[in-house]
């Protein structure tokens, strides 16, 4: 399975003022998602995040993946505020395309069977074909 794994050391995150421990989540959120056009908030042993991989990189698109249990600054945080976007009490796989919230597994499955996912990975560029 091929998928860029983004290393959270290369990453400057920008501290705000406000919050000494680093900046909000919801915005390191929005701003990792938006870096490429396709991201997935993922858990290493998570068998659902896996599952949410394999089906990327079947249909041939390199997903960026943070995986937040080997995030050292903050993965828990990210974590709390996905489950918050998604108002579910599971917080991965999370899945953004194009910058935008797709959603959680069954968001992302059923966009797949129903036929709208294909669209939107090739409206962001993750897929040519």
């Amino acid at each position: 399975m091929q998928y860029q794994a983004e290393s959270w050391g290369s990453y400057n995150f920008p501290t705000r003022s406000s919050s000494p421990i680093g900046s909000d989540p919801i915005e390191r959120i929005e701003r990792l998602a938006s870096e490429n056009a396709v991201v997935i908030f993922s858990v290493s042993t998570c068998c659902m995040c896996h599952a949410i991989k394999r089906l990327f990189c079947g249909m041939g698109v390199n997903p960026t993946v943070y995986e937040l249990d080997e995030d050292p600054r903050g993965g828990k945080d990210i974590e709390k505020a996905l489950m918050m976007l998604l108002g579910s009490p599971s917080g991965v796989p999370v899945v953004f395309i194009g910058g935008k919230l797709v959603g959680g597994m069954d968001r992302v499955m059923a966009s797949h069977i129903n036929g709208s996912l294909v669209p939107l990975l090739k409206e962001a560029g993750a897929l040519w074909l």
